[in-house]
């Protein structure tokens, strides 16, 4: 009775953490479409909708059987489905969902970083390798076991700052580079020209959304429910989570009234969101003051990092790259710094080992996109509005002049 009551406990977890993580794919669509302009909201929404739908399946078709295949398999394991996987300590049906929700938030990411100037169908083509191959690949060899034939050994990240986030981020980076700019954005006689946001409320609302859907996503790599102990470090993980994104808002609140006399909403949003992405690799060990001090410096290094990026000509129309790919970074090397059990040298050489490969896989995937579809829609489509070119609608008709 008591093994059943703890499967019972654990599968549920499980669930319903998975909801949770599932509920984000809503926080970032609110966001993207509210830091972007209204003309690509139809773009944006379509998009966070369908790469949910297809990273599911295509994790389902042969992903979760390359990223939890063989241990002893150095790259992946082919397979099909969830053919040829055993039940461990919880449902394996609850297992896939929760890990399937993870993929679907790592090409969000993407989604983000190159709105606004990108085709919906190359970015649909580049979802279909990141989530069926690339991510399960890396993700084989961190979380899958394989440690990468011992090149990974000691590298550990309790739910996801470079696994999720950074993969996500080193992805868009490639997209980003080759896609360009938009249009304006960077004058050819210097400067920056900002392309503010349509809907501040609703990027408010999407991250708020996304802070709750976190706590099944660090709460939930728990993994367990079913004894004291389990509860005890889930109550951890989930003030942990909570008082890093808290760090992290404050401190870019702060940080921009500092720097530019005024607060900037969108730096506040990015620094709550920075908070959590870098407490995610780490959140079962430290203790509350050590939590807040990691969210408070990613709440300042998303500050410096948005606009250093602008003054390198990267376009991130929502602070993607220095939300998830730089804060994971600062994140995983907090484990390392903070945990005396994890050695940082370790978490180094796995950030540099799983960037290196997601960067040069997905550039080349990337450039062969470019290649053959294209990448980037035409200059009168950008101009005015992907939505309509794409789509055929806008997401607010009364507003439009007729």
């Amino acid at each position: 009775m008591e093994n059943e009551m703890k499967y019972i406990f654990d599968t549920l977890w499980l669930l319903l953490s998975g909801i949770l993580v599932m509920w984000m794919a809503a926080g970032f669509a609110m966001l993207e479409a509210g830091l972007t302009q209204a003309k690509n909201t139809v773009t944006i929404l379509c998009k966070n909708i369908t790469l949910y739908a297809a990273a599911c399946l295509l994790y389902w078709v042969v992903g979760y059987s390359i990223m939890y295949g063989p241990k002893e398999s150095v790259f992946m394991a082919i397979g099909f489905g969830l053919e040829g996987f055993k039940d461990g300590d919880h449902s394996l049906m609850a297992d896939f969902f929760f890990q399937v929700v993870f993929v679907a938030t790592a090409a969000s990411i993407v989604s983000g970083a190159v709105a606004e100037r990108m085709k919906f169908w190359a970015f649909m083509a580049f979802t279909v390798v990141l989530t069926s191959v690339i991510y399960p690949i890396q993700g084989h060899w961190s979380w899958g076991g394989s440690k990468l034939g011992g090149l990974l050994e000691g590298f550990t990240d309790f739910a996801g700052s470079t696994i999720v986030h950074s993969v996500g981020g080193w992805a868009a980076l490639a997209g980003v580079l080759l896609v360009g700019a938009r249009a304006g954005k960077y004058p050819a006689g210097g400067g920056v020209r900002p392309i503010p946001g349509a809907n501040l409320p609703m990027a408010t609302l999407g991250t708020f959304i996304l802070w709750l859907g976190w706590f099944g996503f660090n709460g939930g790599s728990q993994l367990a429910l079913g004894t004291i102990a389990d509860v005890t470090a889930v109550g951890k993980v989930i003030l942990n989570t909570n008082m890093a994104a808290c760090a992290g808002a404050v401190a870019a609140l702060i940080m921009t009234q500092l720097m530019y006399k005024k607060i900037d909403l969108s730096m506040v949003l990015n620094g709550a969101l920075s908070g959590l992405v870098a407490i995610t690799a780490g959140p079962d060990y430290p203790s509350i003051g050590i939590t807040v001090l990691i969210g408070a410096i990613a709440g300042v290094i998303v500050v410096f990092a948005v606009p250093l990026f602008d003054r390198m000509r990267i376009d991130d129309p929502v602070g993607a790259l220095s939300v998830h790919l730089v804060n994971g970074i600062w994140g995983t090397l907090a484990v390392g710094i903070f945990n005396p059990e994890v050695s940082i040298l370790a978490q180094a050489k796995g950030i540099v080992i799983i960037g290196a490969f997601t960067f040069a896989a997905s550039l080349a995937v990337w450039f062969l996109l470019d290649k053959t579809m294209g990448l980037r829609v035409s200059e009168q489509e950008e101009q005015e509005g992907i939505d309509r070119h794409e789509f055929g609608m806008e997401a607010y008709p009364a507003f439009q002049p007729q």
